[in-house]
């Protein structure tokens, strides 16, 4: 049980650092699990590990996401009573951005989910949940966070804050964040090297980018949250208690990680270029190939 509490928390730090840089969370998920198996349940047989690890992987995104509610409170509570009428209407505003920014990935993450599943009987994740995917996006991306940031440090900033992106900006950066639908991109990624071609400064970019991630986060581990939820019914296993503690330790420290992280990043864009993720990108993503091709 120890064994597996301490991966638990080995978990929960990797996403807590991985979910807010661009970086791609889902991707180093991908590889840990190959890397350091959690077994909760061996009695249960590969079926419920494959059914838990597919929930863990994103439900412990919460923990994550709580951490962006904490730090940004203030800003995101359109009921504080220290807020003047004004100041409550643009909070308002900010979250119906949001909500407009999260039409894109939801259409796909869900319908096109649905389309995709009853057209070919595997849903998306059957489809590029694999080694290859995500080698592939950490390299295309890392390239293009190189090229996009060496191009957008020509021009000027268009956009300086997170309150001044435009409905029409949000749209377009849920469509990027849409693309993150595929391991290995980075749903912090997409965002906002979508919102450099934009014009958008990166501080403006990696906040909206936050914001961004609550309801995607949230609506993405409900759903696998029911999937998992369906499948115990379905199938009548117990899930040991294990599973559950397991489950809230890395979600624990995914939430502690994250207060740190998101800090980081804040302070870090206001004098560095995301290019130095794309250098990460590009190597993880000739390491994981040579991984998987010699082991």
């Amino acid at each position: 049980m120890i064994i597996e509490l301490l991966k638990a928390v080995f978990f929960g730090i990797v996403e807590g650092i991985t979910e807010w840089l661009p970086v791609s969370s889902t991707g180093h998920l991908i590889l840990l699990d190959e890397l350091l198996r959690l077994e909760v349940a061996p009695e249960l047989g590969a079926v419920f590990a494959e059914e838990y690890m597919s929930m863990f992987e994103v439900v412990i995104q919460l923990g994550a996401i709580m951490a962006v509610v904490v730090i940004f409170f203030g800003k995101l509570n359109p009921f504080a009573l220290s807020k003047s009428k004004a100041e409550r209407r643009d909070t308002w505003t900010l979250w119906f951005k949001i909500a407009v920014a999260s039409i894109p990935a939801a259409l796909i993450g869900i319908v096109g989910d649905k389309l995709l599943e009853k057209a070919t009987g595997r849903d998306i994740d059957g489809w590029i949940y694999n080694w290859a995917v995500v080698a592939t996006a950490l390299i295309f991306y890392g390239v293009l966070f190189i090229v996009v940031e060496k191009w957008q440090d020509k021009r000027a900033v268009r956009v300086d804050r997170a309150e001044d992106i435009s409905y029409r900006d949000a749209l377009l950066m849920g469509g990027f964040q849409a693309l993150s639908i595929v391991p290995g991109t980075s749903r912090s990624g997409s965002t906002i090297l979508g919102a450099r071609t934009m014009g958008i400064s990166r501080s403006a970019a990696a906040e909206f980018s936050f914001f961004m991630g609550i309801p995607a986060m949230a609506g993405g581990s409900l759903i696998k949250a029911l999937g998992f939820f369906d499948y115990v019914a379905e199938s009548g296993v117990s899930v040991p208690a294990l599973a559950w503690i397991v489950l809230i330790v890395a979600s624990a420290s995914a939430f502690a990680v994250s207060l740190f992280v998101i800090r980081f990043l804040m302070d870090f864009v206001k004098k560095h270029s995301f290019a130095l993720f794309g250098v990460y990108r590009i190597i993880l993503g000739v390491a994981v190939i040579a991984y998987f091709l010699i082991r």
